[in-house]
C-alpha cells in the first residue's frame, strides 16, 4: 500500500518491516494487524487492517516519530 502525508510517499513494498502484530484470526470480523515500517531515510509509519468490527476496517497507514515507533515496539514485544 501507499500513501502519502505532507507531501511524503510512505510505501509497505518500499519500505523495511520492523514488527508486526495480529490481533485474532483471518477472517475473524474483530481481528486486526498493525505493523510498523521503517523508510530508507529513517521515517517510520504503522500499516493498519482489519476486520469489519476492528478499530482498523479499512487499510490505513499513519506516520510515526521514532518516539511513538519505539512506544509501540516496546508494547508489543
Amino acid at each position: 500500500m501507499k500513501k502519502v502525508i505532507c507531501k511524503v510517499e510512505y510505501d509497505t513494498e518500499a519500505a523495511t518491516l520492523v514488527a508486526k502484530k495480529v490481533f485474532g484470526t483471518f477472517g475473524d470480523a474483530n481481528g486486526f494487524e498493525e505493523s510498523l515500517y521503517q523508510t530508507a531515510n529513517g521515517k517510520y509509519f504503522l500499516y493498519t487492517n482489519g476486520g469489519a468490527e476492528s478499530p482498523y476496517q479499512k487499510e490505513d497507514i499513519k506516520r510515526m516519530s521514532a518516539d511513538k515507533a519505539n512506544e509501540w515496539l516496546a508494547k508489543n514485544k
